[in-house]
């Protein structure tokens, strides 16, 4: 068997089988011209060439070019999908045993991309989010709409890793949701896309929902949905952003909790705070959290969403945006550490 060198240090058996551009095309789905302008504008092409001289696509090549492929589908400027694409690859050629190096969030996290160009990047397992690009809108509801959850999970995981969660609940979560459900009123669309992302997003806060190493009272704060809510995803944004950047430990008990539920948990585990989500003015009554118990020490109640509706108690407070909401909590917890 003869060989030559592909690449410095790398050599291909003349003899490997390989893929002629016309096999590719079909196989990706891509015209062969565009593929001959990915090679000649960004350089990801065949790297071979057989005994009689013709150029063909080896194993390496085509798995650059399903990437580029799925990056520029996913919406993502073709120069940048090739700059991403190429990046992964020196990577992966550095790393022993041919890993690709596990990104160092340390490194450039809070720092965009040139213009704000948003560029996919692949994440590490054992560091969700770290050192991959962050999406805009349109490319988070595109990945959602084509239902690939790998992807919606990796960028979901991005973002909460360099901005944290206010900013992707803000900036990427509402906005995506409010296009899927516009898509669905104008197409009608079935709910699919809309259930697909609410689980990835639910996956992504849940993972961060846990102990504080040191939280900052021993009190926890107690998340809930009222009774035949089912919206929880806002609770569990809460108690994410309550965890990661404030110290509090918080219980989560999630959506339809019936009252009865709520007040046996209070009594059990005395929280400093207790916050109820309404979405829906249906669930909205305020009538039963005048009667949860009253503990000692006390537990302060705050009501945050749209749903609730007038008659709230003068001791419940009422809050309608997530930092209005983090301030509150914080100042209880503060107020009931003093009491």
């Amino acid at each position: 068997m003869t060989t030559r060198m592909n690449e410095p240090g790398r050599p291909v058996p003349e003899d490997e089988p390989g893929y002629g551009i016309g096999a590719v095309a079909r196989r990706l789905g891509v015209p062969a011209p565009t593929l001959r302008t990915w090679n000649l504008r960004y350089g990801i092409g065949p790297s071979r060439r057989s005994p009689g001289g013709h150029r063909r696509y080896d194993a390496d090549d085509l798995r650059r070019l399903e990437e580029m492929n799925r990056l520029i589908k996913l919406g993502v400027p073709a120069a940048d999908a090739a700059r991403e694409v190429l990046r992964s690859g020196a990577a992966r050629r550095e790393a022993p045993s041919g890993r690709a190096p596990r990104p160092d969030p340390g490194l450039g996290a809070a720092v965009p991309t040139s213009q704000g160009d948003p560029v996919l990047g692949r994440i590490a397992p054992a560091a969700p989010g770290a050192g991959a690009q962050i999406p805009t809108v349109a490319m988070l509801a595109r990945a959602a709409v084509a239902l690939d959850s790998s992807t919606v999970a990796e960028w979901i995981g991005a973002a909460l890793e360099r901005h944290g969660v206010v900013w992707t609940w803000e900036k990427l979560v509402l906005p995506v949701f409010e296009t899927i459900c516009h898509r669905q009123a104008e197409t009608g669309a079935s709910v699919e896309i809309e259930h697909l992302f609410s689980d990835r997003v639910l996956a992504a806060l849940t993972r961060l929902v846990r102990r504080p190493a040191r939280p900052v009272d021993d009190r926890p704060v107690l998340l809930a949905c009222a009774a035949e809510e089912q919206h929880s995803l806002p609770v569990y944004a809460l108690a994410a952003e309550l965890v990661t950047v404030h110290r509090l430990e918080t219980r989560v008990l999630g959506a339809r909790t019936p009252y009865p539920a709520l007040a046996d948990a209070m009594r059990r585990l005395s929280p400093a705070v207790v916050f109820v989500w309404s979405q829906r003015s249906e669930t909205g009554d305020p009538a039963p959290l005048g009667s949860l118990p009253t503990l000692r020490p006390a537990s302060r109640i705050v009501a945050g969403g749209p749903g609730w509706r007038e008659g709230l108690p003068p001791s419940v407070a009422l809050v309608t945006s997530f930092p209005e909401a983090v301030t509150r909590i914080r100042e209880a917890v503060r107020s009931t550490t003093r009491g």
